[in-house]
């Protein structure tokens, strides 16, 4: 029969101290960073601007009825007597902040044939206090101009952050 291998008090004690002190020891370095160094979101006298949202463009055109001798050449259960686009029109977004352009930018439709949502995410900061707010929003390609603006002039506090948006149902582009 093999000896036994048993462990001594002293090494089991051993062991548990050593564990506890590297557990000590990884405790300390994680406290240590989590305050330092010291992060700022902001500087003190800033604000925060941020343009953010997903919206789907039109259709970039009309949808198209098929002829009967179209419609004849396809197999039976492809004949749509309508043919309308899968792609959308991308974003054109266009920010000015105290008369001054601050962005222009065009989000593609997402998706393989390009019929998903377009995504746009802007941040900014901006000095606290009073500015004049323009956005301008296209989504239709056929269209000229842009469907939907907005203006305003708002006070932002030290350290508050302003939400632009687009919601539809809300009548377009929104300032939170």
């Amino acid at each position: 029969m093999p000896p036994r291998m048993t462990d001594s008090p002293r090494t089991g004690l051993t062991a548990w101290l050593g564990q506890a002190l590297l557990y000590g020891a990884f405790a300390l370095v994680i406290g240590v960073f989590s305050r330092w160094p010291v992060y700022h979101h902001l500087a003190p006298d800033q604000a925060l601007l941020k343009l953010s949202f997903n919206h789907q463009g039109k259709p970039v055109s009309e949808c198209v009825r098929a002829s009967a001798e179209e419609l004849a050449k396809l197999p039976p259960n492809m004949r749509a007597p309508m043919r309308c686009p899968r792609e959308r029109s991308p974003i054109t977004v266009e920010l000015d902040v105290d008369g001054r352009s601050a962005l222009r930018h065009v989000a593609l439709p997402s998706g393989l044939s390009r019929d998903g949502a377009s995504a746009v995410y802007h941040r900014m900061a901006l000095g606290a206090g009073t500015h004049h707010i323009a956005v301008r929003l296209k989504d239709d390609v056929r269209g000229s101009g842009f469907g939907y603006t907005r203006e305003a002039t708002v006070t932002l506090k030290p350290a508050q952050i302003l939400v632009i948006d687009f919601d539809p149902e809300k009548g377009g582009i929104t300032l939170q």
